[in-house]
């Protein structure tokens, strides 16, 4: 009894603690907004809150409230905390690293992976079919122990006797000095990817063949599926939306396996999983986690809940990766990587920071870029010693709430696709293409309208950088996806919208050797103007147009200024009591020195009572692509100058 009374105790305390915080949090709010408590909107919890493009709700705290069922030990059933009960924290998760990616010669390829080995790498990611074919495996792999070394393929359509020549390789291949046992972290995955391929449009093996080799008798340690996020998240969709499509395709293959004679732990063992890791770590941590739950559910479900641990290969999501300022994708892919390793994959793979420009327009050497990825993890690894600490997100309130909500939001994906008539009906009638082009159109809005930053490209961009993409000619090639690594036909960037503005201004520069550009009218003193200016100025280069900024102006200075800069559009930048004691006179004064367009910096309502008003605002909240496709378009025509539009992928 005198448990359950401190128990009670504890809860009344709980919630009196987060009242007192409400209550505080609210007062602030009322405060900011200059109203009375009574008047806020909503209540302090709800106001602060943020949504995810999953539609998840992301609280601005997170108490012992919010505690849930401790999920296990790692290695154990529901495997929340890890699949591998063996996992050794000197080595941590795989730092596997991507070969074959083009026509480099099988010799050579061979001596890279040696020394990548050297340097630090632990797993290989093979692309066979380029430089490589099944037959040069032999030599690529030459001094590899491959009862140590994961091996995944990736061999289009030769997966077949890819998975083949490297199945006979394993029984051939030297052995380590030391025998080891066969884990999570030496497991061999063929690679093959028929039904997400069978999305994304990646070249694939026949589905019966995969499953018959499957169902041929494979030796511990192999396993035959691979069943990738990335052909989803890469081409628009959300964690829930990936995740509940991820586990319907393994579902469905689990039929055909146990339809072909295996039973369900077999089954379940020839199953791995790619995933899709992104510069939301705490999202990454949990999408890593969320699957962990799926895939044991549906063990659970078929009766075989020790087998239910998902093997899981982490990849920085290409998809976020910019062709513009490329360098930022250094940091994009540290923040993944972390999330990965945080979130207990099992292999981590990051893409090279120029990952996104095709193989002949990068700058760095392969070895510069490959040398910067793998340091990326090992600096996790043997630095912040990340590997050392299993499940290190455990028992966060923070992490095991969001875990525990994009599990119930996938688990609903599942739901809808088996009701749909499972995968392969969803697909097929069209229902996942639909799913994931709503999903890629609400986030094109997020960054259409800046509320999804991408560094260098929506956000403080560099007019002035030369692109690393660039031809002589000038122009660029944003929309290609040809030779791109782990790229699909429908790969779909996140920046590109704004990228293909970017490559327009370019195309317009190298044409006519001026970008496009708009005058600024400062109006008071720097303190009062340089807050707009700056945000107009960095929003128009965002889109490829360059910000004249002649300094502070008043309407007797204005026509000067629009004569020595020919501007046909303006923008008046001040404060909200600037624009009542001297917007009217230096609109009139725009208009006559010839300007055909003035807009205002900042909302419309800050603009006084007045028979004339400017022609727009610009104004944090925007679509900015659309409005800067609209001054490119006015300005293009303007000029009497046509110019390409970039492309859009």
């Amino acid at each position: 009894m005198s448990e359950q009374t401190d128990h009670q105790k504890s809860e009344t305390t709980l919630e009196d603690a987060y009242l007192a915080w409400s209550e505080a949090a609210a007062a602030v709010l009322a405060k900011s907004r200059r109203v009375d408590v009574a008047d806020l909107p909503d209540d302090a919890e709800t106001l602060l809150s943020t949504a995810t493009p999953d539609g998840l709700t992301i609280r601005p705290l997170y108490t012992r409230r919010d505690e849930t069922a401790e999920p296990g030990l790692p290695g154990h059933f529901p495997f929340v905390r890890g699949s591998d009960p063996q996992r050794d924290v000197n080595v941590g998760w795989r730092v596997t690293e991507r070969f074959g990616d083009d026509d480099t010669a099988p010799e050579d390829v061979n001596e890279q992976i040696l020394e990548a080995m050297t340097n630090g790498t632990s797993g290989l990611w093979l692309t066979v079919g380029k430089g490589i074919g099944p037959d040069d495996l032999e030599t690529v792999l030459a001094g590899v122990y491959l009862d140590l070394v994961p091996v995944t393929l990736d061999a289009g359509e030769s997966g077949i006797d890819a998975a083949r020549t490297l199945l006979a390789l394993r029984t051939t291949a030297a052995a380590a000095p030391q025998a080891a046992p066969v884990t999570a972290g030496t497991t061999h995955s063929f690679g093959l990817s028929p039904l997400t391929a069978a999305f994304s449009g990646r070249p694939t093996v026949d589905n019966a063949a995969a499953v018959a080799l499957a169902a041929d008798g494979l030796p511990a340690g192999v396993r035959t599926f691979r069943v990738d996020g990335a052909d989803f998240a890469t081409a628009g969709a959300d964690n829930g939306l990936e995740l509940g499509l991820v586990v319907a395709a393994a579902v469905a293959h689990l039929r055909d396996l146990t339809d072909a004679g295996l039973d369900v732990s077999a089954a379940l063992e020839q199953i791995t999983f790619g995933v899709s890791a992104d510069d939301d770590q705490f999202a990454t941590i949990a999408k890593l986690r969320a699957l962990r739950t799926l895939w044991a559910r549906v063990a659970d479900v078929l009766g075989a809940r020790e087998s239910g641990g998902a093997l899981t290969h982490a990849v920085t999501d290409l998809s976020m990766f910019s062709q513009r300022d490329p360098w930022v994708n250094m940091l994009r892919s540290t923040i993944a990587a972390f999330g990965a390793g945080v979130g207990g994959a099992d292999q981590v793979t990051v893409l090279g920071y120029d990952a996104a420009l095709p193989p002949d327009l990068r700058t760095s050497s392969a070895t510069f870029s490959r040398r910067i990825a793998r340091n990326t993890q090992l600096l996790l690894l043997e630095e912040s010693n990340l590997g050392k600490v299993l499940d290190p997100g455990g028992g966060s309130w923070f992490i095991e709430s969001l875990t525990d909500d994009l599990a119930t939001n996938a688990w609903a994906v599942f739901t809808e696709v088996e009701a749909a008539g499972g995968y392969r009906d969803a697909l097929e009638s069209g229902w996942v293409a639909d799913r994931v082009a709503t999903s890629l159109a609400a986030r094109d809005v997020e960054v259409a309208h800046r509320r999804t930053s991408v560094t260098g490209v929506n956000e403080f961009p560099n007019l002035d950088e030369r692109p690393l993409g660039a031809t002589a000619s000038g122009t660029t090639v944003s929309g290609t996806t040809a030779g791109l690594v782990t790229g699909t036909p429908k790969l779909a960037r996140i920046g590109r919208p704004f990228e293909a503005l970017r490559d327009r201004s370019d195309a317009i520069l190298a044409e006519r050797g001026t970008r496009p550009s708009i005058l600024l009218i400062p109006l008071g003193s720097v303190a009062e103007h340089n807050g707009r200016t700056t945000f107009v100025a960095n929003l128009l280069a965002s889109g490829g147009i360059s910000a004249v900024n002649p300094g502070p102006l008043t309407s007797e200075t204005i026509g000067a200024a629009v004569t020595d800069s020919g501007a046909t559009i303006a923008v008046i930048c001040g404060t909200k009591s600037r624009y009542a004691d001297d917007g009217p006179a230096a609109l009139a004064a725009a208009r006559a020195a010839g300007v055909g367009r003035v807009l205002l910096a900042g909302p419309d309502r800050e603009w006084p009572e007045s028979d004339d008003r400017p022609d727009g605002s610009l104004r944090v909240g925007i679509d900015a692509v659309a409005t800067l496709t609209e001054l490119l378009d006015q300005l293009d025509e303007t000029a009497g100058a046509s110019a390409p539009v970039g492309a859009s992928s």
